[in-house]
């Protein structure tokens, strides 16, 4: 009990510093903020969150934790200041919920596999009775990114048995969707080839999804983490030959790409 004690101790300190700065004579900044400007702020916060895991980076995890944490707060506060809702609502919410989808922990109900975890996570989901969707494919979040999104309405799909058998299907069918996209690049139709491009990055989309193993966001990310020091290593060594980057010929750079590969 002191352990919990004291983080709602904590909790409420930090309560009260965004009701200070919120406060007549509290920040300017912080006072002028909304629900709608502080968006981009949570973003920006989720994404060094993310940074941090991808670096091994644990002391700034920890840091962008609690920046996560303050914006959470702050919503909380303009919230109790609208008549809406304060933090002890949300987090009260939040502990229902959980103890609400896990049945299996909570109330006795049995599972034998992770498949059967999910399966009443989302019985007990339904049961809420919140409103109903129009499709299976609604509820995903529009602020997502388009990879993520893409694997979200394909995995909804694929619970109702829309669904590849083999991932050779998928290699297939990309390879269906580059020859379309050849075929609208020779025909000189922009608006099929902006079309044909879109296909072929869901149909890439599916295959990572398929495999199970990483998410699409997640390898291009890698892969543009992969360019950039490629590409770093043709500035540095431009640098040291005292050639400017703009004056590079294509020919060297493409040397020092293959440099950097090896």
């Amino acid at each position: 009990m002191s352990e919990l004690h004291h983080i709602k101790a904590s909790l409420d300190s930090l309560v009260e510093i965004i009701r200070r700065l919120r406060a007549p004579d509290g920040c300017p900044w912080d006072r002028e903020q909304t629900f709608e400007s502080l968006k981009v702020c949570m973003i920006e916060e989720v994404a060094e969150f993310l940074d941090a895991i991808d670096n091994g980076d644990y002391d700034n995890l920890r840091e962008e934790l609690g920046d996560i944490l303050m914006n959470i707060t702050f919503h909380a506060v303009l919230a109790e200041e609208n008549g809406l809702f304060n933090i002890q609502d949300v987090l009260r919410d939040i502990i229902d919920k959980m103890i609400r989808r896990h049945p299996h922990v909570f109330a006795g109900v049995e599972v034998n596999s992770v498949d059967d975890v999910m399966q009443v996570w989302m019985e007990a989901k339904a049961a809420e009775g919140k409103t109903a969707k129009n499709s299976i494919l609604d509820g995903i979040p529009r602020s997502l990114s388009s990879l993520l999104t893409a694997r979200e309405v394909q995995k909804k799909a694929a619970k109702i048995g829309f669904d590849w058998e083999h991932q050779e299907q998928i290699v297939d069918k990309i390879d269906e969707e580059l020859a379309e996209l050849k075929e609208a690049i020779a025909n000189g139709d922009d608006a099929h080839i902006d079309e044909e491009i879109g296909d072929l990055l869901f149909a890439v989309v599916n295959l990572s999804r398929f495999r199970k193993r990483a998410n699409a966001e997640d390898l291009l990310n890698a892969s543009v983490k992969k360019f950039r020091s490629r590409f770093s290593y043709i500035e540095k060594n431009l640098s040291k030959q005292n050639i400017k980057l703009e004056d590079a010929s294509i020919e060297l750079m493409e040397k020092l790409w293959n440099e950097a590969k090896k």
